[in-house]
């Protein structure tokens, strides 16, 4: 008995709809167990990170050293940077089976990995948020190579905590502003995400977010409902591309005992030790 056509991932529908809006929304992509093992590693992660920092440490961006990759914004908040090697969790989500028909259907058919992080948000910590709207990508976000930006880096976030409903530090973006010759308007971003064409995300945990490093985005505020939010980004880039310098903070024994041979492909044959003689 054959068995049912199940329509291969990206669908056409995905491809039109990442191409023309610049993100797509996988919802429920991973299961409640996953979450539940991955929000456990983030909370574990977050109270190592956060007890190996000096005393009244102020980091920076582009980080200088190791402690710059853990941010600490309050009791609670925290964005943590090149987590790979912190939790074998986080590892196998690099080439996770699931995600990487999409990385590779819609970005390149041999993409490198780019960076990695998570972000915890405590309402409290985020009651005057600022403007954040941005586009992603070095040198200010690529606009040296001039407009329209081109897709050099694909970015995958996922939802730790429920964000269905608005104004819970929500991913906000302008939907198709990928296309755009012209920046961002400053009396827009002043408006944080209420201006006409913005769009909080709001997808229940596990729900996973494909986007184009130069479509403008931020994180929605919090309102007086919200229970604050956890995120975990990850971002690929082409393999013809020098590399972010994001790789230069991990272990040789990351590199060349902890990855499979498949992960190995992600990264520049250089970051080896002996290196890689790659075509």
């Amino acid at each position: 008995m054959s068995l049912p056509h199940t329509p291969p991932n990206p669908t056409e529908s995905d491809r039109f709809h990442f191409e023309t809006q610049g993100y797509l929304v996988l919802e429920n992509f991973i299961s409640p167990a996953h979450v539940a093992q991955l929000l456990a590693a983030v909370n574990r992660v977050t109270a190592q990170r956060r007890s190996a920092m000096p005393p009244d440490w102020k980091s920076v961006w582009p980080p200088r050293c190791r402690a710059d990759l853990t941010h600490i914004n309050g009791e609670k908040s925290t964005r943590v940077l090149n987590i790979l090697e912190d939790d074998p969790l986080f590892q196998e989500l690099v080439d996770w089976p699931a995600l990487m028909p999409y990385v590779r259907g819609l970005f390149n058919p041999a993409p490198h990995y780019h960076a990695s992080d998570f972000i915890i948000e405590d309402p409290v910590d985020y009651a005057d948020r600022g403007d954040g709207w941005h586009l992603d990508g070095h040198d200010n976000g690529y606009r040296n190579l001039g407009w329209p930006v081109p897709l050099l880096q694909f970015k995958v976030g996922i939802y730790l905590t429920d964000m269905t409903a608005p104004d819970q530090g929500n991913l906000t973006l302008v939907p198709g502003s990928h296309k755009s010759r012209h920046e961002l308007p400053l009396a827009d971003r002043q408006q944080r995400n209420h201006f006409p064409g913005a769009l909080q995300v709001c997808a229940p945990s596990g729900s996973t977010i494909l986007f184009h490093n130069a479509v403008w985005h931020t994180a929605a505020s919090h309102g007086p409902a919200s229970a604050g939010r956890t995120i975990l980004y990850l971002a690929y880039e082409h393999p013809w591309m020098l590399g972010s310098s994001a790789h230069w903070n991990y272990s040789k024994a990351f590199y060349n005992e902890r990855l499979t041979p498949e992960q190995r492909k992600l990264f520049h044959g250089f970051v080896f030790d002996p290196p890689e003689q790659r075509m």
